[in-house]
Parts: C-alpha cells; sequence; structure tokens
C-alpha cells in the first residue's frame, strides 16, 4: 500500500530512518522529525510537550497525513543496563523509560491523531516490544523496560477506542519490529540467532507490509512484524 502523506517521528534512528527511507522509495511523501535531525523544523522533543505540539503545528502546512509512526524507544539510559534483578531499581530509572516509552507517544499522540484524515483509511503506530506483553513474559528482569512497553500497550489500545468513535476507518496500533540491529540491541546482539537479527531495512519493509494490512476493526491490537497479534 502506498500512504499519501506518511509522518516518521524517530527518523535520525535505526529503524525511523529505514521506515523513511522505504516509505519514500514507494512514492510517499515523508515528514521526517527527530530529536538529532539536522535542520530545526525538523526536530521533535518526546519530553517536551512544547516541542511535539510546535511539530504537529509544522505538519498542518500540508496535505493530511494518512500514516504516523513513532519509530523511538529507550532500553536502558543513565543509570546503566536493563535491571536484571529488583536490587537494581530506581525512580530515576523507571521515570526515564516511562518519560520515553510510554509518555512520550501518547503526548504525541494527542497532538497528531487530530491531523490524520476525517474520512479514509489511515493509521498511527507506535513501536513497542515483545517483551511489553504481560502474559508473554517468562523470563523476568529488564523492568523498566517491559512496564514502559506495557503502558505503551495500554495506552495504544485506549487511544484506538476514542479514535474508533471520532475516525471510524483509523487504525491505531503498536509494533514489535523484532530484534533490529542498531544502537540499542548492540549489548544484546550474542545470544541473537543471525537468522532472527534483522537489519534495519527488513524490519522496516516488514512493518510496512503490517500496516499496509491491518484493518480497523484490529485497531488498539499489538502486531509483531510477521504479522502475528501478540497478547497484552
Amino acid at each position: 500500500m502506498t500512504w499519501r502523506r506518511a509522518v516518521v517521528i524517530g527518523a535520525t534512528g535505526g529503524i525511523g530512518r529505514a521506515l523513511a527511507d522505504r516509505l519514500e522509495a514507494e512514492g510517499t511523501e515523508v515528514v521526517r522529525l527527530g530529536r538529532s535531525a539536522g535542520r530545526a523544523q525538523d526536530r521533535i522533543d518526546l519530553l517536551d510537550e512544547t516541542s511535539i505540539a510546535a511539530a504537529a503545528e509544522r505538519v498542518t502546512a500540508g496535505a493530511p497525513p494518512d500514516c504516523v509512526i513513532v519509530a523511538t524507544g529507550m532500553l536502558h539510559g543513565t543509570e546503566g543496563l536493563p535491571e536484571k534483578s529488583w536490587r537494581a531499581l530506581s525512580h530515576e530509572g523507571l521515570a526515564q523509560s516511562f518519560a520515553i516509552n510510554a509518555a512520550g507517544p501518547a503526548l504525541v499522540a494527542k497532538h497528531f491523531l487530530p491531523l490524520l484524515p476525517r474520512e479514509g483509511r489511515c493509521v498511527f503506530a507506535a513501536l513497542s516490544a515483545r517483551v511489553g506483553s504481560i502474559s508473554d513474559n517468562g523470563l523476568g528482569g529488564w523492568y523498566s523496560y517491559r512496564a514502559s512497553k506495557a503502558a505503551l500497550n495500554m495506552l495504544v489500545r485506549t487511544l484506538a477506542i476514542e479514535l474508533a468513535r471520532k475516525r471510524p476507518e483509523a487504525i491505531c496500533i503498536a509494533l514489535h519490529p523484532g530484534t533490529v540491529d542498531t544502537r540499542l540491541s548492540e549489548p544484546f546482539q550474542g545470544n541473537v540467532p543471525d537468522r532472527q537479527l534483522f537489519t534495519p531495512e527488513l524490519s522496516a519493509a516488514r512493518l510496512l507490509d503490517v500496516l499496509g494490512d491491518v484493518t480497523p476493526e484490529q485497531s488498539g491490537r499489538i502486531f509483531a512484524w510477521d504479522g502475528s497479534e501478540i497478547r497484552p
């Protein structure tokens, strides 16, 4: 499916850049936004709602976007690697994960969902993770990341319910990109078989296939890169 106009938030990261490149190659007009974007007008900071609102206002200068993708996320921050034990938990680490992985995408939705067309199929998607599934958690650990992605999944579900009342043909979903060869996953790639470690380009292609196939009836759900649904 070719989208008319897409907004990719996090387009300076590995997956976000690959998504934007793929969309453009398919003929879509792409607005690339990122925290470290070269041009001031392309910058967005998910920790600053004023920045998010300003970016959304700039997007209104063109046609309504029919595809908005939040391709951001943080596995670990200044507190160190993901927590293996409750002994490593800290208020700062938890707050940082929730701010970037849950609150940030939710505020993006607050300002960008109203920009979607009122009629016709359109999509808002945020990158989540399989480890955010409560029912799938059999290993433990990674407290902040798991919990913040679980929160994101709940936010997406709740956003989808309200969105359906305003735009019945619109879709709001969370996406699991797989284990992708980026800086985020680099410290944890040692135990990943080569066939399960995706390039950003492969992951982007698979995710866009999923976005092309999902229906409004599936809004609010979590889908993996292969189109399979992930239980909350």
